[in-house]
């Protein structure tokens, strides 16, 4: 197989953990869905779980969203700093269980650099689930 036309291909920096500033701007977004009692519950369980990892394609496949394109400033921005080997923050995601949907907390446009630049790209993320029982406690 000849790959002298494919791209070289940076290997993307990743930090241990979430940036501390990640979890509110994911309460943020999360308020805009759900009740704060649900979202604080969801948070605290984000800021307490494991890193694990998940393919870029099957993160965008899982969540259903749009590829937003590196003319998007957020999503230039992190594919300059995955060019510059600079550490980006690991996603914050929630299983939506009942709707078989993933929500994407915080991370949108970290992803779409990511995938841009390989979307077999693995990504640690920090994932909780939202259930039925959560939405029938209110």
């Amino acid at each position: 197989m000849d790959t002298t036309n494919k791209k070289l291909k940076h290997t993307i920096a990743w930090l241990d953990r979430p940036e501390i500033h990640d979890y509110p701007a994911a309460s943020a977004y999360l308020s805009l869905l759900l009740d704060s009692t649900i979202v604080e519950k969801l948070v605290k369980a984000l800021q307490t779980g494991d890193v694990l990892g998940f393919k870029a394609k099957d993160i965008f496949r899982a969540a259903q969203l749009p590829l937003l394109d590196e003319h998007n400033f957020h999503v230039a921005r992190d594919l300059d700093k995955i060019e510059q080997n600079k550490s980006l923050s690991p996603l914050l995601l929630v299983r939506d269980v009942g709707r078989r949907h993933l929500i994407i907390a915080d991370g949108y446009h970290r992803l779409c650099a990511v995938y841009l630049h390989d979307e077999d790209a693995l990504i640690p993320c920090q994932i909780t689930s939202l259930t039925s029982q959560d939405l029938a406690s209110l």
